[in-house]
């Protein structure tokens, strides 16, 4: 036990991140904890401003700062509400065998993911949207046998409950799979403060694309609240009489994903230009026309799960009155 506790403690010391230990600064609707830092500790990241403190105050395992325990409680959130739920997690070889273990995450009593380290440096995330039906959550690590359990921090984000949440209800949990940025100009990642619900957006280059950009400022965000760094680029066909396409593969055609689009027209067309597209999902009609507002955001997403298939193929056409090929900004998979 006293291993672990050391071992998080001294974590707070080695993370690639640069801190400052100040007195917390508050973020509305955001719970940052810092898994092992003791009580009377906090600090903000100089990267991104946010506020980190002990568990002490949110975890009831009866052990607390150590997280020895396999289940975890957060207190102090509101039944009903949407939620991003990230957890992190960072080896470090903090005990020098260079061994990374493995172990399985739960929530509740279902599987959340199964937590794996691709080298003993990386950091590995897990993240879902969740709607709580009481005042706790309740993640749970699961020993699998290959040593112990651990986590270094939990981020809990309270999002619009017209946004995810159409589809996130007490019955569901929505994972995360991609949030990529089409069109990035900078190659960056973005979360808060560029985006106000500290979603992390990764750059991601479409194959035989050409990139847009806009410094106009968005006329508004929308539910989704995207940050309008993500949204004032974008991504269209090098070949204008071709579809625009996203894929992915999965090893278990009983998979659920949801699909979220987010379009912005960046470019202010002319009274004779018309941007309208078609969207498929493997060859068969998933929604359209899509007319992109100009400065305005709109998310396209799943109603139903899709599901049946180990790879999916989205392709956005162009309408035969559109003078303009497809565009895409950005979007996520759960």
């Amino acid at each position: 036990m006293g291993m672990l506790l050391h071992f998080l403690l001294v974590l707070f010391g080695v993370l690639p991140t640069i801190f400052v230990l100040i007195q917390a600064q508050d973020q509305s609707g955001f719970i940052s904890i810092d898994c092992g830092l003791p009580a009377h500790l906090n600090y903000s990241a100089l990267d991104t401003g946010i506020s980190y403190i002990s568990d002490a105050k949110f975890i009831d395992t009866g052990v607390t700062k150590r997280i020895l325990s396999t289940e975890i409680i957060l207190k102090h959130v509101t039944s009903g509400n949407i939620y991003l739920i990230r957890a992190s997690f960072y080896y470090g070889n903090y005990d020098n065998l260079n061994q990374p273990p493995q172990f399985d995450l739960h929530f509740g009593a279902n599987v959340w993911d199964t937590v794996n380290f691709p080298n003993v440096s990386v950091t590995t995330t897990r993240e879902i949207i969740y709607t709580p039906s009481l005042d706790y959550i309740q993640p749970c690590l699961v020993n699998t046998g290959s040593r112990t359990p651990f986590i270094s921090a939990i981020e809990l984000r309270s999002l619009n409950n017209t946004a995810y949440g159409k589809y996130s209800d007490k019955s569901s949990v929505l994972s995360l799979s991609f949030r990529s940025d089409i069109g990035s100009i900078t190659n960056l990642q973005y979360r808060y403060k560029d985006d106000v619900n500290d979603r992390i957006w990764f750059p991601f280059q479409l194959n035989e694309m050409k990139r847009l950009s806009t410094n106009e400022d968005l006329l508004g965000q929308g539910s989704y609240k995207l940050p309008a760094i993500v949204m004032s680029t974008a991504a269209i066909p090098v070949n204008a009489s071709a579809p625009l396409q996203l894929e992915w593969e999965t090893y278990n055609v009983n998979d659920r994903f949801y699909l979220y689009m987010h379009f912005n027209e960046v470019e202010e067309l002319a009274a004779n230009e018309t941007r309208e597209f078609n969207i498929t999902v493997n060859d068969k009609f998933w929604f359209g026309p899509e007319i992109p507002g100009y400065r305005s955001v709109n998310t396209i997403s799943s109603i139903r799960p899709l599901t049946g298939a180990k790879r999916y193929q989205i392709s956005l056409y162009k309408t035969e009155n559109s003078t303009l090929p497809p565009i895409l900004n950005a979007y996520e998979v759960y």
